[in-house]
């Protein structure tokens, strides 16, 4: 194929160096009779284009400078047949057939429709396949409507992916967006995953940050939102989105499949906010950490003003359109519910990590509230143990007085366990300090502690540090605890480094505080 340099070589060599034809063929290899093609046609639009004083002047200038150009419409496809033509499009049908059928995956590529043709018999090319393919399926360009929005009229939410260092680990946390039609505010939060306690929650926030709810919610196909779909563009919601809708009072729409456009302000907001945002910073200490410099970016996004909006920024476009929110609610119980059953270890799984539970439910179902910060459990319509959420892999949680029935029956156990690792420190300290070969009075002071609480004990232990530091055991705790004896100042003013007062007077002293009470029988802990 001649190129628009090979013309100009042509013109030059002919009429500036005088050049004949056939020197210009032994020099350029282009054929002879081309060469006197391009001669001919630039001798003839030079004689018109001197003699005319037309409009037409600038097109003839144009068209002797023009690059070559050749006719290929009356060409045809020597090997595409209409046959074959016919067999893609009965290949292409079958794959829009399995996108109907939810089989997106299971669709033939071109490379797959083109050895199927081959499989056939059919002569012909892969490159002549595609081309012939792109031919039957364009489309023409969709043009896009622009919306006007009335305020509180509607808002949007999609999920956009993060990658972060988190304490020197890169992790891919997920980001939730949500962006008001009218005036384009944004808010969000950063999660683990996008689980439905994390939709949730979310949502709460936001209703709760903007002090209301809009008419109209908009969501993409996401699973948290998505149950199924029915047919090729209907879907069915989740029962959490469902329960969602009734407690505020929003109605829900979809955008179409593929047709993120139809939620345009969210999607360009994923992409915008983590641009602006991240770009500047990735690194931090925590999730947490993320989290508030993630709220504090937002702010600062909000605050700025907006050409499309007369200059005013997202917050004053959100304060006008505060009055004509839905009235704001008491905020969600977001939890996913879960009912596991406690295992031997007297644990129940949540998401592959164990949470501990009395021993006593070993067998048992547990009711089970999952937040994306804790979980709370319920047996028999009463709180029997709280933990903070994990977010590993395997991961075990355990609380040690869950097992004080066992620990009872096993006292030599109580060193090695996971229990004994995961020990708050303070009663790790109380144990290090006064209870080390002692595993059977500590067991008691656990029990002792999950009938009084952690606080009331460490003041008995500091009272009896200050009356008889070398004798503290679970019975004169018991004793101090359940009696709350006032302690008299004679008793706090004694100082135990002092070197004339002896253990005897100590020990005579705490028995004058402890005979001072009424006298009664032993509180039993059954």
């Amino acid at each position: 194929m001649i190129k628009l340099i090979d013309k100009q070589k042509i013109i030059i060599s002919y009429y500036r160096e005088g050049k004949t034809q056939r020197q210009i063929h032994r020099e350029t290899r282009i054929a002879r009779k081309t060469i006197r093609k391009y001669i001919r046609e630039y001798e003839k639009k030079k004689d018109i284009l001197t003699g005319s004083k037309g409009s037409n002047r600038s097109e003839l200038i144009a068209d002797i400078a023009e690059k070559p150009k050749y006719n290929s419409s009356s060409r045809y496809k020597v090997k595409l047949t209409d046959e074959i033509i016919s067999r893609i499009k009965f290949y292409l049908e079958e794959n829009e057939a399995k996108r109907l059928e939810g089989k997106v995956k299971q669709q033939r590529k071109k490379i797959d429709i083109f050895e199927a043709l081959d499989d056939e018999g059919f002569d012909i090319g892969y490159t002549t396949v595609c081309n012939t393919i792109r031919g039957i399926c364009r489309k023409q360009k969709e043009a896009y409507i622009r919306q006007e929005y009335s305020p509180g009229e509607s808002a949007e939410f999609d999920w956009g992916d993060v990658k972060l260092t988190i304490a020197g680990k890169v992790r891919v946390l997920q980001m939730s967006v949500f962006t008001t039609a009218k005036g384009d505010y944004r808010s969000g939060d950063i999660y683990y995953n996008q689980k439905t306690e994390n939709f949730l929650d979310t949502h709460a926030n936001f209703f709760s940050e903007i002090g209301g709810a809009h008419k109209e919610m908009v969501y993409d196909n996401t699973r948290v939102a998505v149950a199924r779909f029915v047919g090729r563009n209907e879907k069915e919601p989740t029962e959490a989105l469902l329960k969602l809708s009734i407690y505020y009072g929003f109605s829900f729409r979809f955008c179409n499949n593929y047709r993120a456009n139809e939620k345009g302000h969210v999607e360009r907001s994923v992409e915008y906010i983590r641009r602006k945002v991240f770009s500047k910073r990735d690194e931090f200490a925590s999730v947490e950490e993320a989290r508030c410099y993630f709220k504090k970016e937002l702010d600062k996004l909000n605050s700025r003003g907006q050409v499309l909006n007369n200059g005013k920024s997202a917050l004053e476009m959100l304060a006008l359109e505060k009055e004509h929110l839905l009235p704001e609610m008491p905020r969600y119980d977001t939890a996913r519910i879960a009912e596991p059953r406690a295992d031997k270890y007297s644990t129940i799984t949540v998401d592959s990590c164990h949470y501990s539970v009395p021993d006593s439910l070993v067998g048992q179902f547990i009711f089970t509230k999952i937040y994306p910060d804790r979980i709370i459990c319920h047996h028999d319509s009463k709180e029997v143990a709280r933990h903070k959420r994990g977010h590993g892999k395997h991961q075990w949680f355990i609380d040690i007085t869950h097992y004080i029935k066992t620990l009872k029956l096993k006292p030599g156990a109580l060193k090695r366990s996971v229990a004994f690792s995961q020990m708050k420190p303070e009663l790790r300290g109380i144990y290090q300090k006064y209870y080390k070969g002692r595993e059977k009075s500590f067991i008691e002071l656990m029990e002792l502690i999950s009938y009084e609480g952690m606080d009331r004990i460490k003041d008995a232990v500091a009272t009896l540090m200050r009356i008889d530091p070398n004798g503290i055991g679970t019975e004169k705790i018991k004793t101090i605890v359940q009696r709350n004896t006032i302690v008299p100042d004679s008793i706090k003013s004694i100082n135990v480094s002092d070197t004339e007062v002896s253990s005897k007077e100590i020990t005579s002293e705490l028995d004058k505080i402890l005979n001072e009470e009424s006298a009664g029988s032993k509180v039993s802990l059954v």
